[in-house]
């Protein structure tokens, strides 16, 4: 595991202890992507598929972690990161195991982003995340989050 992968994965453990219950972990942190890992077995609901709750919750860390790591790459340490606003879409029900994916913004979103944040010590970002059941994209979602000092 990179060092990246591994600080992610001990930190979201560590500082929001239902990651450990989701058996949530850190697959990949390159070419500025995020992937979460989430089993099915730690997540399973009574249609035998995985919870809606479960899934909501690895788009999220899959947002947060890849803000997190992003602004660890730019030096910025001072900020808190929460979520603010979400939208959901559950297309198709995940019966495997599955990935939770967050790509970056556009180069021109991140960089007003990060001015913003320099120069108020607040700003929000839209970011994109999504469950992969092996080749299917089986949930996406939407999310703002708020960095703050």
């Amino acid at each position: 595991m990179t060092d990246d992968r591994a600080y992610l994965e001990q930190l979201l453990h560590q500082d929001i202890p239902l990651t450990q219950a989701l058996g949530l972990g850190v697959l990949g942190w390159q070419g500025g992507e995020l992937r979460l890992s989430l089993p099915l077995a730690a997540n399973l609901n009574h249609k035998s598929s995985m919870f809606g709750g479960s899934l909501y919750c690895g788009t999220v860390l899959a947002g947060w972690g890849w803000l997190h790591l992003s602004l660890r790459e730019v030096g910025i340490t001072d900020g808190h990161i929460v979520i603010q606003q979400g939208q959901i879409d559950y297309p198709q029900p995940v019966v495997s195991d599955a990935i939770a994916v967050c790509a970056a913004p556009s180069p021109a979103e991140w960089e007003k982003f990060l001015a913003l944040y320099r120069r108020r010590g607040l700003a929000r970002l839209k970011l994109h995340s999504r469950i992969l059941a092996g080749d299917v994209e089986a949930v996406r979602f939407s999310g703002h989050y708020v960095l703050h000092r």
